[in-house]
């Protein structure tokens, strides 16, 4: 269930990202986002300053508590993206079988020779090697090297300009995993509270442990979204998302370094993968994009949509559509709608007689969940209420997809807001936890309000004997009756 269920009469049990950029930076329009159907917002920072990124972190926590309803906020480190020089002019035409060379940055450019960012590029690279530069626009091949220079042939022709994108599928490069400034980007992003962090370019599992002990000390560290976007990912893809707290399809970069002709199968492996680890995933990029400019999405995007929701993604991502788009509200909105309309067709993606995988949960509370949302199904129960102190037991019910929606009390605020991005879960703010008792009024109270009890239906709350225990051993089946609250 997306974030608006408390602002609106349907909501999705997909979630929907958000990047946040110049078109809904405001408040104002950060709230209309929440109140369309965002969980998720996204900071991306390889655009701006740590200091701007305060402020629009503090202005996503102002406009969740005005529409009353957690938001969780992902910080995507910028990671170590190789970029070209600066150009002589700006710009190169590059012409079929034309020879440039990646030379040391020295002094100036002679005609057909560029530089980058990444100051071993000219040791490592070796004849044969692809280059894919400008989002895969303009393709290259080693031919020779050198001691001081590499001499490239253009194979697909195109234009470069200064400082766009350098990818190198299958190079194997010596680049470290976190860079100063996503070291400097991490530490912020911790301080600051931010839930989820946003690992660019993860070739293996250590990256991730890199990343895990950088944060540790921190009192609530971000849970890590290793983001698949390199080939070598995919060799160590199952030990990958293993290491990682959820995870990314980033489709930009991995659509570059990887056949194209391969992206929709590599998704469907990485979001299967996903599921046996019970690892939230996201689909990102160009999901609606040409809803940046326009007010409706082609018909490819929205199968787009309802593809990677019917493959098993728990969120899908909004990127230039939201952060620089002229309709950022209507593409939000767009999303919800092709949710909904998917969701019906969606199958269950765990079997009951299904063995999940060992992820460190109590077994009477792995078997008591299963239960308690079989039950559920089975009494055509309106809402699923769980108390968590970690939300793991949350996330082991939105990973089975019980046709139930899920709602999530916990004493944490962080955990309310990691709620935000499990499948079919909604946080409950403000539920009282001492006792079952008080729990399960202040929820069939706050349903009643909103429509969503009426006097009949049943509510199944799953909880442990002293509520925020974390063993989860005890079901309660309560029918809402005809009498006030």
């Amino acid at each position: 269930m997306a974030a608006g269920l408390f602002h609106r009469t349907t909501a999705s049990y997909t979630k929907i990202v958000a990047t946040v950029g110049p078109a809904c930076r405001s408040v104002e329009c950060l709230a209309q986002l929440i109140q369309a159907g965002v969980d998720v917002f996204r900071i991306n920072t390889a655009h701006g300053q740590l200091a701007e990124h305060t402020e629009t972190l503090a202005r996503i926590r102002q406009a969740s508590q005005q529409v009353g309803q957690p938001v969780a906020v992902l910080v995507d480190l910028a990671g170590p993206k190789i970029r070209l020089g600066d150009i002589p002019g700006g710009q190169l035409h590059c012409l079929p079988g034309q020879r440039l060379r990646f030379v040391r940055s020295n002094g100036p450019l002679l005609p057909g020779e560029l530089t980058t960012t990444y100051p071993r590029l000219i040791e490592e690279l070796q004849v044969g090697d692809r280059l894919m530069l400008a989002d895969g626009t303009v393709g290259l091949v080693v031919r020779s090297r050198s001691a001081d220079y590499v001499e490239c042939e253009v194979v697909q022709p195109g234009i470069l300009r200064s400082r766009q994108g350098v990818n190198l599928p299958w190079v194997k490069l010596s680049l470290p995993a976190l860079s100063e400034a996503d070291v400097a980007a991490a530490r912020w992003a911790a301080q600051q509270g931010a839930d989820f962090l946003g690992l660019s370019f993860v070739r293996r599992p250590e990256d991730v442990a890199i990343l895990r002990d950088l944060l540790q000390g921190y009192e609530t560290a971000p849970q890590i979204v290793a983001k698949i976007e390199k080939p070598e990912a995919l060799q160590h893809l199952e030990a990958i998302v293993q290491a990682a707290d959820a995870v990314m399809v980033a489709r930009g970069d991995l659509g570059v370094e990887t056949d194209i002709a391969q992206i929709a199968v590599v998704q469907k492996q990485i979001v299967a993968a996903c599921r046996r680890w019970r690892r939230p995933v996201i689909i990102a990029t160009q999901m609606l994009e040409s809803m940046t400019h326009e007010q409706l999405p082609t018909r490819a995007e929205a199968t787009d949509v309802a593809n990677a929701i019917l493959d098993g993604a728990d969120a899908c991502m909004l990127s230039a559509e939201t952060a620089i788009g002229q309709y950022p509200v209507a593409a939000v909105q767009m999303m919800h709608r092709i949710a909904l309309a998917t969701e019906p067709f969606d199958r269950p993606h765990w079997s009951s007689s299904e063995q999940p995988p060992d992820q460190g949960l109590d077994p009477v509370t792995e078997a008591t969940a299963r239960a308690a949302g079989q039950l559920a199904e089975q009494l055509r129960a309106k809402i699923l209420l769980v108390a968590t102190a970690t939300g793991a037991t949350a996330l082991c019910l939105s990973k089975y997809r019980f046709r139930v929606p899920v709602w999530g009390a916990s004493p944490s605020e962080a955990v309310l807001r990691r709620m935000c991005l499990y499948w079919g879960v909604v946080p409950l703010p403000g539920a009282p936890i001492k006792t079952s008792a008080e729990l399960l009024t202040y929820a069939i109270q706050k349903g009643r309000q909103l429509g969503q009890l009426q006097p009949g239906d049943r509510l199944v709350l799953l909880t442990g004997s002293e509520v925020t225990d974390r063993t989860h051993n005890m079901i309660q089946v309560h029918t809402v009756s005809d009498g006030a609250f």
